[in-house]
């Protein structure tokens, strides 16, 4: 999709379209057909920058939620827009700290632009897209919200008349996404320089925590059990060095290195009658043994991050098993274990253990009637199968 396409979209003939190709997705028409149909209304650029449109939407569901509908996307930009629930949670986060203006160097779509405005707060952005501009701009403007976006290189903007700077550094090299900072647009050293004041920094959960500069908040971000982000927070706004956020159908919890006892504290020690798997942003945070202080438990193992307890525990940051009874960990003997109490449909988890699940379970070839839960897992460094149940 080219600039002027777009501007074309938005117009009252470019809307009239997107009307026409909604409503033929919605009535199931095949893509084959629905193209043909709008091309006898328009260019053949035009019918497809508007069944794209409709294509985008669909897919923006997962993120945007009821707003998807209204908005504008382009493919890659969507793919790298955070999540609605996890925007609003850092657009909260700012407003929290008192943040009155904010600026997105390198907003993309908008949709982090949309959370915070959403929030009252005076927001501008900045991309090197002219696409993506127009974009975001559409976007602000179809949910009635404020906020100016233009044309520029973030690395030269000045942006110290704003409360809090935003960014969200594009992780791709000519090879595709890139987990190396040196590939990221704009650079490292681009980043670390905007951490020396009030600022916060999407970046990938993979981040090595040795990274991080030093007097940095990290925060790991998971959404109904995904880990989707994590975000440095610099300047006034860091308030503990590391957090894991996990958001979910119940809200939001938060746990961080100030309620984390450690390693010692905890300690390693066999597996009680309740196993707890923790979420992966704890995981990524390194907070494994905070929520075993949390649940009056202890780590199975000291590299593994399972943790158990005597007693059940309600908790955001684990999902909680009941442990019904140890079973053979030997394959063969694990078969029989499992056909023995007419076990046909397993569910398989695995941490810390060279086992592809799906393997395993096409070996043991089970038939019953009775559906079960199984963690193969490290116990003080020995490899143990668990039968367990959600509870």
């Amino acid at each position: 999709m080219d600039l002027d396409d777009f501007r074309w979209l938005l117009t009252d003939e470019g809307q009239a379209l997107l009307a026409e190709a909604t409503a033929l997705v919605a009535e199931g028409t095949p893509p084959l057909a629905a193209g043909s149909a709008l091309r006898r209304m328009t260019t053949p650029e035009r019918a497809a920058t508007a069944l794209t449109q409709v294509e985008l939407r669909g897919r923006a569901v997962a993120k945007f939620a009821d707003l998807a509908p209204r908005m504008y996307f382009t493919p890659d930009a969507l793919e790298q827009a955070t999540r609605l629930r996890v925007a609003r949670h850092r657009a909260g986060r700012a407003a929290a700290f008192g943040a009155q203006t904010l600026v997105d160097l390198g907003c993309g779509i908008g949709g982090d632009l949309v959370a915070a405005a959403s929030t009252g707060i005076v927001c501008a952005g900045v991309d090197l897209d002219p696409v993506r501009v127009a974009v975001a701009e559409a976007n602000l403007a179809a949910l009635g919200l404020p906020g100016a976006v233009q044309v520029a290189d973030a690395t030269t903007v000045d942006h110290s008349g704003f409360d809090l700077a935003f960014a969200d550094p594009a992780r791709r090299s000519g090879a595709g996404r890139s987990f190396r900072v040196e590939d990221w647009t704009p650079p490292w050293s681009w980043v670390e320089s905007l951490l020396a004041r009030d600022a916060c920094v999407k970046v990938a959960p993979g981040i090595p925590h040795a990274l991080v500069p030093d007097d940095v908040e990290a925060e790991w971000v998971s959404d109904d059990g995904e880990v989707k982000e994590a975000a440095l927070w610099a300047g006034r706004t860091a308030t503990v060095a590391r957090r894991a956020t996990v958001i979910g159908a119940g809200g939001l919890a938060t746990i961080t290195d100030e309620e984390d006892p450690g390693p010692g504290a905890v300690g390693v020690r066999a597996v009680g009658g309740y196993l707890y798997e923790p979420d992966g942003a704890v995981i990524r945070a390194g907070l494994v043994t905070a929520v075993a202080a949390g649940v009056d438990g202890g780590l199975v193992d000291p590299r593994i991050a399972y943790v158990t307890a005597d007693q059940p525990f309600r908790t955001p940051f684990a999902r909680s098993y009941r442990v019904l009874e140890t079973l053979p960990y030997r394959e063969k003997q694990l078969k029989s274990a499992l056909r023995e109490r007419g076990i046909g449909r397993l569910t398989i988890k695995k941490r810390g253990v060279d086992v592809s699940p799906e393997a395993l379970r096409k070996r043991l070839a089970l038939s019953g009637d009775a559906e079960a839960t199984i963690v193969l897992t490290r116990v003080a460094g020995e490899g143990t199968a668990l039968l367990v149940e959600p509870f």
